[in-house]
């Protein structure tokens, strides 16, 4: 762990201020879950996903149905990409989410894309592509994607149905 320098004092309700910056840097919003760690006398905060536990499904869920599409396909959390099947997944797993899925994660709609067009991934990196773009959701709140993608046809919609299948059967064990 490296040090920030920052100091903060506790307020008698037992709160404490993350400074904005680190808040910024670390991509935590208004209303976010933090997790808390105790390890002697180091108490360490880390960004809650209830993704987290999913990411080992989620990888072996991806591959099942790439069998089947030969399609690549995405999962992430609110966050980053926690799974990729296909051609992709060397270029993005576990790589930062762009500010667009980060845009469709908050407005929770399906995104059908069946023209090729060309999506943000990560900021900085674009894929040529038709597409489908799912909102996972627990307790009412979106808290990830589906993404498949396609780069040599247009999307059917037995893929839009998968993309589908595919977050209502995540956000079944989210629920679990």
């Amino acid at each position: 762990m490296k040090t920030t320098g920052v100091v903060r004092r506790i307020d008698d309700l037992g709160r404490i201020v993350i400074p904005k910056e680190i808040r910024r840097t670390l991509r935590i919003r208004d209303g976010e879950s933090l997790e808390i760690y105790v390890d002697k006398e180091v108490v360490a905060l880390k960004k809650y996903s209830p993704m987290d536990n999913l990411e080992d499904i989620s990888k072996s869920f991806v591959d099942a149905i790439y069998q089947s599409v030969q399609q690549n396909i995405l999962v992430t959390d609110r966050d980053r990409i926690i799974a990729v099947a296909g051609s992709l997944k060397k270029k993005y797993l576990g790589k930062p989410i762009s500010s667009y899925l980060e845009h469709v994660i908050e407005e929770r709609e399906d995104v059908v894309q069946k023209e090729t067009k060309s999506l943000e991934l990560i900021n900085g990196m674009q894929e040529e592509g038709s597409y489908v773009l799912n909102p996972i959701l627990s307790n009412g709140d979106s808290i990830g994607l589906v993404i498949i993608l396609s780069h040599d046809r247009p999307i059917s919609d037995m893929e839009e149905k998968i993309a589908r299948i595919t977050s209502q059967f995540l956000e079944k064990h989210i629920e679990e």
